[in-house]
């Protein structure tokens, strides 16, 4: 379809603002046209932020196809799920530089002491088998039923990172609460919006023979 190309480009142009709005405010911060209390904070709750979007807006992707109709919409879920995955490397990669000075013997024990470390943590390595798995030539080379169970993770890493962002969270838990609340109303909408074709769709939205979602 001709429309594909320019929604592509409107979608990477949608996954990118959040980084390039981060850079200008980085880029402000250090001509002292602009205050921020502590630009750490900013840049990993930024980059956290964007991930956790990107991650509802792949699960979002079979319940919209099923409620419009628009199949090609499976053509903008690959996109989304790899950039939810490069967000959450920025967010670790913050984290293990700024708070750690990238000090392993460090990182193990704030991972172990506290549990929204852990969590977001252990949320990102599940990330990384999905998108080392990504592409079309590993889905042949595991199968299609092999490569849906993996991918099949997301829903385990969706509601892992809110708990970490509400364990984060020690005072006002208001905005890591309307994203719990978010997440379950998509998940009930991949249950009970069936589809209205039995055609095969892939879980994450790579481009995937016989594969269900």
């Amino acid at each position: 379809m001709r429309l594909i190309p320019g929604l592509k480009i409107v979608a990477w142009t949608a996954a990118l603002a959040p980084l390039a709005l981060l850079l200008y405010q980085i880029y402000q911060f250090t001509l002292g046209l602009l205050i921020l209390n502590d630009p750490v904070e900013l840049i990993q709750h930024r980059t956290g932020i964007s991930a956790l979007i990107l991650l509802f807006i792949t699960l979002s992707i079979t319940p919209l196809r099923r409620i419009t109709g628009w199949n090609p919409l499976i053509k903008f879920r690959r996109l989304a799920g790899l950039f939810a995955f490069f967000y959450a490397t920025l967010h670790a990669f913050s984290y293990f530089v700024f708070d750690h000075s990238m000090d392993f013997s460090s990182i193990w024990a704030d991972v172990i002491e506290h549990p929204w470390v852990w969590v977001g943590f252990l949320a990102f390595l599940f990330l990384i088998p999905l998108a080392l798995t990504s592409t079309t030539g590993w889905i042949r080379r595991m199968g299609g039923k092999n490569w849906t169970r993996l991918h099949k993770l997301i829903y385990l890493i969706a509601p892992m990172g809110v708990l970490h962002f509400i364990w984060l969270v020690k005072a006002d838990v208001t905005e890591p609460v309307i994203y719990a609340v978010i997440l379950a109303a998509i998940l009930a909408a991949r249950i009970l919006i069936k589809p209205k074709t039995k055609s095969a769709t892939a879980p994450i939205g790579r481009p995937t023979p016989r594969s269900t979602s």
